[in-house]
C-alpha cells in the first residue's frame, strides 16, 4: 500500500507540472541537414522553484531507436521528480539522423551549450550540467559524454538501458543503422562504440538496466561500467532482475520506486 501511495504521489507531481518554455534549438537554421524539413530540434524547459534550485541541471535525451522519440515516459514525465530535488530539466527533441550521425550529435551539443549560456537566467551552475539518456538516447548521451569538449561536455551522465556499442554482434541493429547507415565503416563502428572511448576525463556515470532486456543486451551498459571502472571514472551500475526494455518513468515497472530512490541517492553523493 505504501509503495502504491508513493507511486501515485510521484505520478501526480509529474502530471501537474507544466513546461515553462519550448525553445527552437536552431532559430537561425540547423546544421547537418537530415533531409526532413519538418523535423525540428527543440528544448523543453522545466525549472524548479527558484528557492529550491540547487544549480544542477540535466539535459534529457529520450530513446526511440534513432527513429522516433519516447518523449513522455523517457522525457517530460521525469521533470517533476527532478524539479522536486531542485534540479532543472531540459528535455531534448533531437532530430533523427537518417544515417547522418552529426544531426543528433550537433543537437545534443547545442542543448548543452544553450543551458550553460543561459545559466544565470535559469539559476544553473555551469559546472553542474549533466546529460541523461534512454536506450538510443543513452547512446547519444554517452556519445556526448565521451566525445564532446568545452561547454558541450557534461559534468555527469545518467544512462537507462543504453545502447553503447555499435558492434553488429551486440548492438541494437535499428539504432546502429539509423545512426551510421546501412554499411558503416569499421572506423565509425569503433568510434561510436562508446565503451571504447572512455578515458579518465569521462564524467561520472549512473547506469540502470534490466537483466532480461532482450532489445538492448545488458552487456552494453555492463561493459560501459567496466570501462569506467578500468579508467577510474566513478560509476554506479544498477541491474534489476526483470523489467525488459523501455520502462522509463512508468510506474508499472516493478522496481520503479527503487530506481528513483537509488538515482536520488547517487545525485546526492557528489
Amino acid at each position: 500500500m505504501r509503495k502504491l501511495t508513493l507511486i501515485l504521489m510521484m505520478t501526480a507531481i509529474s502530471a501537474a507540472l507544466q513546461a515553462q518554455k519550448v525553445l527552437n534549438l536552431w532559430p537561425d537554421g540547423a546544421p547537418n541537414d537530415n533531409g526532413d524539413p519538418d523535423d525540428k530540434a527543440e528544448l523543453t524547459v522545466f525549472l524548479p522553484n527558484e528557492k529550491k534550485a540547487t544549480g544542477r541541471a540535466i539535459v534529457m535525451c529520450p530513446g526511440g531507436g534513432y527513429d522516433h522519440l519516447a518523449f513522455q515516459h523517457e522525457g517530460t514525465d521525469w521533470a517533476g521528480y527532478f524539479n522536486q530535488q531542485g534540479i532543472a530539466v531540459f528535455v531534448l527533441k533531437y532530430r533523427m539522423p537518417h544515417g547522418n550521425r552529426k544531426v543528433p550529435i550537433s543537437d545534443a551539443q547545442q542543448a548543452m551549450r544553450l543551458v550553460r549560456q543561459n545559466a544565470q537566467q535559469w539559476h544553473v551552475k555551469k559546472n553542474q550540467v549533466g546529460i541523461m539518456g534512454f536506450s538510443a538516447g543513452g547512446h547519444l548521451a554517452s556519445t556526448i559524454a565521451t566525445h564532446s569538449k568545452g561547454d558541450a561536455k557534461p559534468d555527469f551522465q545518467i544512462l537507462f538501458y543504453p545502447v553503447i556499442t555499435m558492434d553488429p554482434a551486440f548492438t541494437h541493429r535499428g539504432s546502429m543503422v539509423n545512426f551510421l547507415g546501412e554499411k558503416p565503416k569499421k572506423k565509425e563502428i569503433h568510434e561510436y562504440s562508446n565503451d571504447m572511448q572512455i578515458d579518465r576525463s569521462t564524467p561520472r556515470a549512473f547506469i540502470a538496466l534490466s537483466d532480461d532486456d532482450h532489445a538492448v543486451l545488458p552487456m552494453n551498459g555492463a561493459n560501459y561500467y567496466m570501462e569506467c571502472y578500468r579508467h577510474d571514472v566513478p560509476a554506479s551500475l544498477h541491474i534489476y532482475p526483470t523489467g525488459g526494455h523501455g520502462w522509463g518513468y512508468r510506474a508499472t515497472f516493478d522496481f520503479h520506486m527503487e530506481v528513483l530512490h537509488e538515482l536520488k541517492a547517487w545525485l546526492q553523493s557528489f
